[in-house]
């Protein structure tokens, strides 16, 4: 049997319509979870399911999914998908390459008349960015049994808006339960958001596994005094002891652990006056390695270093782990199905282990689950100006398409 082919056309016009759907002047998308421009994209997304005769169901955190029946009614699913929410200002293709690829397979599996024991399903889950509602991937998360329901509900955004609240205020609290079916595997198609395929001249990889990691959120907190007066001997400055602990993170990256990465991503400084000794400083620390001995290595040293700094500049700190995710190998047959789809289509291909966190992290734990990368021009994503090359993406689209085929038809 050859392998299938998706409409390249069909699929890019799709694209760049939903590339419409809250659409930035800089060439992005602004489609936080559960705002308008998400409403807009959730019922353009329903439209395309229906017109494909998938039978759409929408749970009760508001994912939405889009099955085309198997010839076994009892056999169990072979899911794929992603998101369609965004950053605040993010690109077109994060997310989105997965969801549309997915709805794109199955247009091509009914076109070409295939025969599949399995149903296949294409799922959009709700709030994997995190952007505006934390923790990130509450959708897949609740579904997978991480987070409980009610948690997520409450659940609030910047201005006090509960999930729950806002995913009632878009008609999108479903009446479908929000578990996990019984699935037999789950594909992700997804961009890199990383330089490796790129660098290694590669259009698709076969994703073993996701970084573990820890986030922290540290205080400092000193005396706010006037700047002038105030002799440097006698400051007790939360600032000065922030910057030797993030001087600290470069050489702890360097010395422990070859894939350790660590960012300081937020920093906020009070009094935050030109003239004012700061009085606190918070800051969050992410520490990420595919070796969850590194990570802890890692937190250990930031520890000594926090406590080192603050008794230098004579100011005290807190410190909370806010969240820990052990590192996550994907299951090997689903990793050899992919690499055989990609040895049929004679790819140029690799495997990687991703560095950012998916849905496919919480699926793994009800399914068996791998992940398809393509290329991120630059390694950028989470910006306007995130790209794909479109053979890229077209590539991934028919790897996962043969993926499924042979999962669904096995």
């Amino acid at each position: 049997m050859g392998c299938l082919s998706i409409d390249t056309d069909r699929f890019a016009t799709r694209f760049e319509e939903f590339s419409e759907i809250g659409a930035t002047d800089d060439g992005g998308v602004n489609r936080p979870a559960l705002s308008p421009a998400n409403k807009r994209a959730r019922d353009t997304l329903i439209e395309w399911f229906q017109s494909a005769g998938l039978a759409v169901r929408i749970d009760t955190m508001g994912n939405i999914f889009g099955r085309r029946a198997g010839t076994d009614p009892d056999a169990p699913a072979v899911m794929t998908g992603s998101h369609i929410d965004s950053q605040y200002n993010g690109g077109r293709y994060d997310g989105v390459v997965g969801v549309l690829g997915g709805l794109e397979v199955l247009e091509t599996v009914r076109d070409e008349n295939i025969d599949h024991k399995r149903p296949i399903e294409v799922v959009a889950w709700s709030n994997e960015e995190g952007v505006r509602f934390q923790p990130d991937m509450l959708g897949s998360g609740v579904y997978c049994d991480v987070f409980d329901e009610d948690y997520a509900y409450a659940r609030t955004d910047d201005d006090g808006v509960a999930f729950g609240d806002a995913l009632s205020a878009i008609g999108y609290d479903g009446d479908a339960p929000c578990s996990a079916d019984d699935l037999h595997s789950y594909f992700e198609l997804h961009v890199e958001q990383g330089p490796y395929l790129e660098r290694e001249d590669r259009s698709v990889a076969a994703v073993t596994g996701v970084f573990g990691f820890s986030w922290l959120t540290v205080t400092l907190t000193g005396q706010a005094n006037h700047a002038g007066p105030t002799p440097m001997t006698m400051r007790r400055d939360p600032l000065a002891a922030f910057a030797s602990i993030t001087d600290r993170l470069r050489s702890i990256t360097a010395t422990t652990g070859s894939d350790l990465v660590a960012t300081v991503g937020s920093v906020d400084v009070w009094p935050d006056a030109i003239n004012v000794i700061p009085e606190t400083v918070e800051f969050t620390v992410d520490l990420r390695s595919y070796d969850d001995a590194v990570v802890d290595d890692a937190v250990a040293q930031l520890h000594d270093e926090i406590a080192h700094a603050a008794n230098r500049e004579d100011v005290e700190f807190t410190t909370e782990e806010i969240m820990r995710v052990n590192a996550d190998p994907f299951d090997q047959s689903c990793i050899d199905t992919v690499t055989n789809a990609m040895e049929r289509l004679d790819c140029a291909y690799t495997t990687l282990v991703s560095g950012a966190g998916h849905d496919a992290n919480y699926l793994n734990t009800v399914a068996p689950t791998s992940m398809i990368f393509v290329p991120s021009v630059d390694g950028v994503s989470h910006r306007e100006s995130e790209f794909t090359e479109w053979s890229d993406v077209v590539t991934g689209t028919n790897v996962l398409a043969e993926t499924i085929r042979q999962r669904a038809t096995e």
